[in-house]
């Protein structure tokens, strides 16, 4: 390392549910400990509206329990540095870190919790409308579709929340779906089919966008296995939550990725460099939830607080 770099028992990157619960754990067990995340701490809880099925909360929105999370952190001394990292290059003794500032780091373990992004649609309109109609974040965008008329593009959980979300202040709300069923919970799915203002546009995909100078007017429709068109609905705006790619650029080469470019991990969340561990939406798992990436959160502290026990 350089002689300005400081040498950390461990660095958090990502400061979601997943990254901010291993702060506290790290804290705990008296470690040398600094996340670090470019954003505001919380990740995607701040952009979500109301969570139900945090254990012991019947209903809370993602940005109080982002800051409740990012307060209990705190409240054990974790030091929170907002910047980027640009790169992690892994070392026997140590791992080192290069930030956006050109300032280096060095931590014994790593904890990468950089979570992921929403996937594209991949259709024309798409990137060219991106602000002016398209979104992938209800919570963020839906205030300016106030008694207007949009569309929701996916069938999982998050489609319908921000459905079920969008219909408190749109006029209507076309959910599209690729398949004849949701891949959502039943509770959601009862919930989206007794709500007035939503209506299910099965067995069809969003082959396109369409826009006018004043932004998205619509969006042409088709069949999903024979590409054959089914017409325009006519909207306002077009919200897309076809799931979540992840943020992988940080990992290093040497760390095996599934097919999907997720990282592959041991029970431990270490990945296949010793010392450096993977959690929430960047790992491959089952089930991607706050709830799971928080227990990530606390497996890989642990693990971490282990690994660094014996190395010292």
């Amino acid at each position: 390392m350089t002689t300005t770099s400081k040498l950390h028992d461990l660095i958090i990157i990502g400061s979601g549910p997943g990254g901010l619960t291993a702060g506290i754990y790290a804290q705990r067990a008296a470690l040398d400990t600094v996340l670090i995340d470019k954003g505001a701490p919380g990740g995607q809880l701040n952009n979500t509206d109301i969570i139900e099925n945090w254990p012991g909360t019947k209903e809370i929105k993602g940005a109080e329990l982002a800051a409740a999370m990012t307060e209990h952190a705190q409240s054990y001394g974790l030091e929170i540095l907002s910047r980027e990292v640009s790169e992690i290059e892994p070392g026997e003794d140590y791992h080192r870190l290069r930030l956006d500032n050109g300032e280096e780091l060095g931590a014994l373990a790593v904890i990468l919790a950089t979570g992921g992004r929403p996937r594209l649609l991949g259709v024309p309109g798409e990137q060219e409308n991106y602000g002016r109609g398209v979104s992938y974040c209800a919570v963020c965008d839906g205030f300016f579709f106030r008694n207007k008329r949009v569309a929701v593009v996916g069938g999982g959980d998050a489609a319908l929340e921000e459905a079920l979300f969008l219909a408190k202040v749109a006029a209507k709300v076309h959910v599209i779906h690729r398949r004849d069923q949701f891949r959502a919970g039943m509770i959601l799915q009862k919930r989206v089919q007794a709500d007035p203002k939503i209506e299910l546009v099965m067995d069809t995909v969003v082959s396109e966008i369409v826009a006018d100078a004043g932004g998205v007017t619509g969006v042409a429709l088709a069949d999903p296995k024979s590409g054959a068109a089914k017409g325009k609905l006519a909207v306002d705006g077009v919200f897309i939550f076809i799931g979540f790619e992840p943020n992988n650029a940080l990992v290093p080469a040497g760390i095996k990725l599934n097919s999907n470019g997720f990282v592959v991990t041991d029970e431990k969340r270490e990945t296949a460099i010793a010392g450096i561990f993977a959690i929430g939406d960047l790992r491959e798992q089952y089930v991607k939830q706050v709830v799971t990436a928080a227990a990530d959160g606390c497996i890989a502290a642990q693990a971490a607080a282990h690994y660094i026990e014996n190395r010292k």
